[in-house]
């Protein structure tokens, strides 16, 4: 069966940018021109998504607002012939169909998927998590995709993580059985270091079949007393297959203070109108604090 739908959990606090996220959300802070959400939403485009559904929360409605139509906007544009923006502002709509509906309070990933069954309509679906910005030739997505294709299975997006980093993930107990993919037996939601069992994390991409609603429907409260994904997966381990692909494109954790700066830094880099500027700017900034040492 064809993959053709996305899900994209939106509901989250982003407690880890406060105070910012206190009145933005933080899939809408800006990684350079563009916001954090549409980087999730052009993998999926590229990977053959055409449908996707925002899992919203208090305070999002500017993720909304990005996707729709803005007539006085592009109006202005067209009469001053900034084309060049008024391009881009068209390419937006053109990324796919999108709809909504609000997770009335943030009570975990496996929650927020739930909310999507009559979307999903008993197919296997995309969830793709707007914190995770990967540099990739081919999308992680397709990569996902071809996977499933193969092996008709649960797909998690894996990859390697210091083993003192393991705490803040989902950790997966697995065989390689072919480059860079996994057959998984065990999945762990943020292990303590000493119980870990091995370094591979869960990495904000998964395919998930509609056998995952089952679950989740009376799953209780894990970690953090919240619905996790990672616990209704387990829970299906020995019912059907369920593999880690790695992923071994660069990636940033806009939800982290210190990739959200370098992602900025990399993509502002890329802009040829501004990379020298940009470049030297960066290295007096390095100068000077050398010299205060």
């Amino acid at each position: 069966m064809k993959i053709n739908k996305a899900v994209i959990p939106l509901g989250g606090l982003g407690t880890r940018l406060l105070p910012i996220t206190k009145s933005q959300p933080k899939e809408m802070l800006p990684v350079y021109d563009r916001p954090a959400i549409h980087f999730a939403v052009e993998e999926g485009k590229n990977s053959g998504i055409e449908n996707f559904l925002f899992i919203t929360g208090r305070g999002k409605e500017s993720i909304e607002n990005y996707f729709d139509y803005s007539f006085e906007l592009e109006e202005r544009l067209k009469k001053d012939k900034k084309l060049k923006y008024f391009k881009k502002i068209q390419e937006i709509y053109n990324l796919g169909k999108f709809f909504y509906i609000r997770q009335k309070e943030p009570k975990g990933l496996g929650d927020a998927i739930y909310l999507s069954k009559n979307f999903v309509n008993d197919e296997p679906f995309i969830v793709i998590l707007a914190d995770d910005i990967f540099i990739y030739k081919e999308p992680p997505i397709k990569k996902l995709i071809e996977i499933y294709y193969k092996y008709n299975g649960i797909i998690v997006g894996i990859k390697r993580v210091p083993i003192d980093k393991v705490e803040k993930y989902g950790i997966i107990n697995g065989e390689k059985i072919e480059n860079n993919l996994y057959k998984v037996y065990d999945l762990i939601e943020k292990p303590k270091r000493e119980n870990s069992p091995s370094n591979l994390a869960i990495i904000g991409r998964y395919i998930l079949l509609p056998e995952i609603f089952n679950v989740l429907k009376n799953l209780k409260p894990g970690k953090n007393n919240e619905i996790q994904l990672t616990d209704a997966i387990k829970e299906l381990i020995g019912n059907v297959p369920i593999y880690g692909f790695e992923i071994n494109d660069k990636h940033f954790d806009i939800g982290d203070k210190l990739d959200f700066i370098l992602a900025n830094v990399y993509f502002a880099s890329l802009d040829k109108e501004i990379k020298k500027d940009l470049l030297n700017q960066i290295e007096d900034l390095i100068k000077k604090e050398k010299g205060s040492v």
